[in-house]
């Protein structure tokens, strides 16, 4: 029995804050938009090439952190231990590129994170974005003692793609080019870590 991926997309619309300013034009991204439409196109090509998923947050409202892990955790136990949680963020404080996070530790997280940051190096650093990448400790990922990451029993990451609050980056992941290279790239690291 092959693992699934748990795709998690977080926040929800009436989530305070998950937004990019309003640009000159009068554009604007809100985060709970972007995580669904990236995790609707993930899920979209899993379907094609017939790997499993489960979408955590199927609600446009916001799921709690502790409802989302509790959804994890069933879903976890109920495939016997072959699920993996990627959550899908876009992320915010003024600075550019893409990045991973798992929980402190040395965990099995730690190398499905790593394939994830390959697999962004590859799709992203020809055309100049930047890799936020942490090798303190012998890998590519950044640790937090994110909610997500810390509560849930199978090996969980989350990736943020991108800063909302940077017009660069936001003009990348608001463009339709920008989206399907963030899924296709979720998607290649997926197919990696469940070896097909």
């Amino acid at each position: 029995m092959k693992p699934i991926v748990i795709l998690d997309n977080g926040h929800g619309e009436e989530t305070a804050g998950k937004r990019s300013p309003v640009w000159s034009d009068g554009a604007q991204l809100f985060e709970w938009e972007f995580n669904r439409d990236i995790v609707r196109r993930i899920a979209a090509q899993l379907d094609d090439l017939g790997i499993g998923y489960e979408i955590l947050t199927p609600e446009t409202t916001d799921v709690t952190l502790g409802e989302r892990c509790r959804r994890a955790n069933e879903i976890y136990r109920n495939y016997n231990g072959m699920a993996f949680l990627v959550s899908v963020h876009a992320n915010a404080g003024g600075g550019t590129g893409w990045e991973v996070y798992t929980s402190p530790g040395e965990t099995k997280a730690d190398a499905i994170a790593t394939v994830f940051a390959e697999e962004a190096q590859r799709v992203f650093v020809p055309d100049g974005w930047r890799m936020r990448f942490d090798y303190s400790d012998g890998d590519p990922d950044k640790e937090a003692a994110f909610y997500i990451l810390m509560h849930t029993n199978c090996p969980a990451i989350l990736t943020e793609n991108f800063f909302m609050d940077t017009e660069k980056d936001c003009r990348f992941i608001m463009s339709e080019t920008g989206r399907q290279q963030i899924a296709e790239m979720h998607v290649a690291a997926i197919k990696r870590v469940i070896n097909l």
